[in-house]
């Protein structure tokens, strides 16, 4: 490959596909990476990030076959790199052979039938049990709108319920005596949710103020400063306003932030999957089953601080 044609081919990037400088050198180097790898094995993969790589040549990459990529790929991983990593370098060589491909220099693309690392999905994000304390005990109840967002968070970390089911609430969902509301979930599957006695505690508090919102003429659970049904976008505001005031190091804390959290401390606290599942409203144990994964990682972090020889 000369250096026109390893030029014609980051100009495609930058002018036809909008690539940044930063994203631009991510590609060079994987590209020069694996061309590395191609002359040297796996040593190439252990060199410092300032060590000068060879300058990727059109004989090589032309040369190579998908059982390369699919090496190169795997001692990426076996060298620490993660699966996301992987799945960049990869992008990078479908990249520089498909525009190569058509431009007629090449006539194959061995990356194209190499298959992508799995990614994965990500472990929700979940509060500790003293940090939703701080954050449901921040509103001022001296406030009517301050026992709405208590109430709001209690019944949000009590029953797990999401936030669009929240808005959803009507006056009659609610039983207090019994503890439980109505909640209509996705695919309008109607379920029943439990709420602490902290839950009803605060509800009961905030329906003996509610009418001063407003005088709302609806039957809507929670209201707005003027009496009109609150939204899930007005939801995230008030957990938003409180997580800057208690929990200022969290990003990224949502209503469903307070879900994930309940169901992990369920279990955490001995309950059965499938009751954690029936109160979630999933469909399929599976959906469940990544609190699993929560509470391990967190059952490895008491082992490894408390354990002597962890």
């Amino acid at each position: 490959m000369s250096a026109i044609d390893v030029l014609q081919f980051f100009n495609h990037l930058k002018v036809e596909r909008g690539f940044s400088a930063h994203t631009l050198r991510a590609y060079l180097r994987d590209i020069e990476q694996f061309t590395d790898f191609l002359l040297h094995g796996p040593v190439a993969l252990s060199r410092a990030p300032g060590h000068p790589r060879p300058r990727p040549s059109l004989e090589l990459l032309g040369g190579a076959k998908k059982e390369d990529i699919r090496s190169f790929l795997a001692h990426v991983q076996t060298r620490g790199g993660t699966p996301r990593t992987a799945a960049r370098k990869l992008a990078s060589l479908r990249a520089i052979y498909r525009f190569f491909v058509r431009t007629g220099r090449l006539e194959d693309n061995p990356a194209q039938h190499v298959r992508a690392p799995k990614l994965g999905k990500p472990l929700p994000e979940v509060l500790t049990i003293p940090e939703v304390s701080a954050l449901i005990e921040a509103p001022d109840t001296k406030t009517p709108l301050g026992l709405r967002d208590r109430a709001l968070l209690e019944v949000l970390y009590s029953s797990g319920i999401r936030a669009s089911e929240l808005t959803g609430l009507d006056l009659p969902d609610c039983n207090l005596d019994r503890g439980t509301i109505k909640v209509l979930g996705k695919r309008n599957k109607e379920r029943v949710a439990h709420l602490g006695s902290h839950a009803q505690d605060a509800l009961r508090a905030y329906l003996q103020v509610r009418a001063a919102l407003g005088q709302p003429q609806h039957e809507t659970l929670f209201v707005n400063a003027r009496g009109g049904p609150l939204t899930s976008r007005s939801v995230q505001r008030v957990v938003d306003k409180y997580v800057r005031q208690v929990l200022p190091d969290r990003r990224e804390v949502s209503p469903h932030t307070l879900r994930h959290s309940f169901a992990t401390h369920m279990l955490d606290g001995g309950a059965d999957l499938r009751v954690v599942q029936e109160l979630l409203g999933h469909e399929s144990l599976a959906s469940t089953q990544v609190y699993t994964h929560v509470s391990l990682d967190r059952l490895r972090e008491v082992y490894r601080d408390a354990h002597p020889h962890a």
